[in-house]
C-alpha cells in the first residue's frame, strides 16, 4: 500500500446523492483501500437550524429522492416526508459521524445515519436519533453524548469543513486522491466504479 498518498471521500451523511452512490462507492472504496488509505471527511450541506424545513424545500428534496430512485434504483422510504419533522440542518449528523470516529465507528455511524434517514424515516438532524443509533451500534453512550457537545469536537468539525472546502470538489459526494503533494479530483460515476479506479491507478503510477 502507498502510505504516502491518501484517498479522501468528501460526503455528508444526509446527502441523498451520497446514498445513491453507496453501492458503487462500497466497491470502489474496497479496491482503493488496497492501494492507499481511505479517509472520510464531512463537507456539511446545511448549517445548524431548529427551523422547520419550508414545504417548498421539502418538495424539492423529495423530488430529488425520486429522481435518484428512477435513475439508480436506490431505495427510499418516502414516509419520512409525512411522519418526520424535517429541518434543513445536516451539521448535527456530520458531528455525530465524527463523534463515532472517536470510537472507531465512523463508517458504521455513517451507514446507520443513512439508513435511519432514507429507510427508517427517522430524522438525522435530531440528537436523540444520534444517541439511539450510537446505542444500537454498541458505542459508549455517555462518551458519545459528551463528545457531541464538546468544544474539541466542534473545533475538529470546523477544521474538517475548511479542509474539505480546500479540495477540488464539486459538491457531495466528491472523490479526491492526494498524491505527491497534489490533490486530484477523481471522476464520479454513479453506476460504475471502473473509470474512477483506472484514474487512481494512472495517477499513482506517475
Amino acid at each position: 500500500m502507498n502510505s504516502e498518498s491518501r484517498f479522501v471521500y468528501v460526503h455528508d451523511p444526509m446527502c441523498s446523492w451520497c446514498w445513491g452512490h453507496r453501492p458503487v462507492w462500497d466497491v470502489l472504496s474496497a479496491e482503493i483501500g488496497k492501494r492507499v488509505p481511505v479517509e472520510y471527511r464531512v463537507g456539511g450541506l446545511a448549517p445548524d437550524s431548529d427551523a422547520p424545513m419550508p414545504e417548498e424545500q421539502q418538495a424539492v428534496i423529495s423530488a430529488t429522492w425520486r429522481r435518484i430512485h428512477d435513475l439508480l434504483g436506490t431505495e427510499f422510504n418516502f414516509d419520512f416526508w409525512t411522519t418526520a419533522k424535517p429541518r434543513r440542518s445536516t451539521y448535527p449528523a456530520c458531528r455525530a459521524s465524527i463523534a463515532a470516529r472517536w470510537q472507531d465507528a465512523e463508517l458504521a455511524m455513517v451507514d446507520a445515519l443513512q439508513r435511519a434517514y432514507y429507510l427508517r424515516a427517522m430524522n438525522p438532524s435530531d440528537t436523540a436519533v444520534h444517541v439511539q443509533l450510537a446505542g444500537e451500534l454498541g458505542l459508549d453512550i455517555d462518551r458519545f453524548t459528551a463528545d457531541l457537545g464538546s468544544d474539541s469536537l466542534q473545533d475538529e468539525f470546523t477544521a474538517e469543513l475548511e479542509f474539505s472546502r480546500s479540495l477540488p470538489i464539486q459538491g457531495f459526494p466528491s472523490l479526491v486522491l492526494v498524491h505527491k503533494g497534489m490533490a486530484h479530483s477523481i471522476e464520479l460515476d454513479y453506476k460504475d466504479h471502473r473509470a474512477a479506479l483506472k484514474q487512481v491507478d494512472t495517477i499513482l503510477a506517475a
